[in-house]
């Protein structure tokens, strides 16, 4: 047996123990990587945690760090009431906001893990407030960042097409940005109907509501005993019951202020809104790192008010940092070791160009999901390169549907864009989230990469 095939076999094992028994991935995949490292792959230290993913637990660390500042000292409690006079109360408005918010940052230049980490911890905690799936919220924030995330002027369109320009490929900048600004509107209109966002509208503003859960039982259980509420967000209902997971859970949303209902804007409150400008003009404008930037802030906030900001060290998602670190260090040993290169070389061998083009599709978006996005698009365009030099498969297509099948996963919890979301949803039950996370980015890597080769290679694009 291959050392490559050896190492995916034990990615699967992980999984497997991982859903079967209580064990933090993440722990599971560093023994994983410590084991295919040494034994099967001869790396030492050095390569094994060459993989680590220092950068993402930075701004994992940093971000739900500032973030836990402002939930303790009400600055997100303001934001929440900010936001619905704003939008007059129609709180099925909230998410088409923060979608529209994401995909505005990346689409001028934000990398899109940064837009996610400015704008999910607000987002996710009006969803606690008022009652809204974290899923959906969730969900709306990542395809918001990836349907702007490849304009001519983004990160991903400049990276994208610079890689076509290199490889001498036909290239379409205005296409490749409405194919994915097209697809993630599409998935985010179906996930709000799957998560309730009808009802939302139905209820106008304001209103209790007057259903049961969402349309798929894809809400969150209240809590439990030994999950108490914190900071005064989310209502629900006993906290003795635990529904089953077959089952829905009525949630009783907080009533919109009214114009006059306003939280006091107090000097922590205002430092700490200073503070989340200074990150985005930091981030967007200097190219400042997220989680150093955040980490700094938090560290100034909780010097000048320590009272406000001694429990925010516990609130770091630090399980959530644990899983992401732990699985990402192991696909970096299997980067290391060649086991991504060998699939994707495997299927560009395949004489066969529109079954070659949909199996490099899913090769993108099953590693997109655990890896760089950037990385497996600047990886895969090139393998497509032979058979895109027969001219039986447009060129303008085929790079369109690669970058959406390895962009669109973003929501999986092991991608920077789904831990960001996983580590900033307040006052939830993490592992249940965790893994409606996983199973909703399992769809979206089943689904879209063969819808997006059927509408967008096979009809012979560019």
């Amino acid at each position: 047996m291959s050392p490559e095939l050896i190492s995916i076999l034990v990615l699967v094992v992980v999984f497997v123990i991982a859903t079967t028994r209580s064990i933090n991935m993440g722990a599971l995949a560093f023994a994983a990587a410590f084991g295919v490292g040494t034994l099967v792959a001869d790396l030492d230290a050095d390569g094994i945690f060459a993989g680590f993913p220092g950068d993402l637990f930075v701004v994992l660390v940093g971000v739900t760090y500032l973030f836990a500042i402002a939930r303790a000292n009400g600055t997100t409690d303001w934001l929440v009431h900010a936001s619905i006079r704003l939008v007059r109360g129609r709180v099925a408005l909230i998410p088409w906001v923060m979608f529209a918010l994401t995909g505005a940052l990346t689409a001028i230049g934000a990398v899109s893990p940064a837009a996610v980490a400015i704008v999910a911890p607000i987002a996710l905690s009006f969803a606690a407030r008022y009652g809204i799936s974290p899923l959906l919220m969730g969900a709306m924030v990542v395809h918001g960042a990836q349907g702007g995330g490849f304009s001519p002027i983004s990160i991903y369109g400049s990276i994208v097409n610079g890689i076509v320009e290199r490889e001498k490929l036909p290239g379409n900048e205005v296409a490749l940005f409405l194919a994915s600004l097209i697809v993630n509107i599409v998935i985010a209109a179906v996930v709000f109907v799957a998560c309730g966002g009808l009802r939302l509208w139905r209820e106008g503003a304001g209103d209790a509501p007057k259903g049961r859960g969402a349309a798929i039982d894809l809400r969150l259980p209240p809590r439990g005993r030994d999950q108490p509420q914190r900071g005064g967000t989310g209502a629900t209902t006993d906290p003795g019951t635990h529904p089953s997971p077959t089952s829905t859970t009525t949630v009783t949303r907080e009533a919109t202020p009214a114009p006059d209902d306003t939280l006091p804007l107090t000097p922590p409150r205002l430092a700490t809104l200073l503070s989340l400008i200074a990150l985005v003009i930091a981030v967007l404008a200097f190219d400042l790192d997220a989680g150093l930037t955040a980490i700094t802030l938090a560290v100034i906030l909780s010097a000048v008010w320590p009272d406000d900001s001694r429990k925010a060290v516990g609130e770091i998602a630090w399980p959530t940092v644990l899983l992401i670190c732990g699985v990402l260090t192991y696909v970096g040993v299997l980067d290391e070791m060649g086991t991504i290169t060998w699939a994707g070389e495997g299927v560009g061998g395949i004489g066969v160009p529109l079954l070659a083009a949909v199996l490099l599709c899913y090769i993108g978006a099953i590693v997109s999901a655990f890896a760089s996005s950037v990385g497996i698009m600047g990886a895969l365009i090139p393998l497509a390169v032979p058979f895109l030099a027969q001219g039986e498969i447009g060129a303008v297509g085929m790079v369109a549907a690669l970058a959406v099948s390895a962009t669109v996963v973003d929501v999986s919890p092991f991608s920077t864009n789904g831990a960001l979301v996983l580590a900033a949803a307040p006052d939830v039950d993490r592992e249940r989230f965790f893994r409606q996370l996983m199973v909703y980015g399992g769809i979206v890597v089943a689904v879209v990469p063969a819808v997006v080769w059927l509408v967008m290679v096979v009809p012979g694009w560019g």
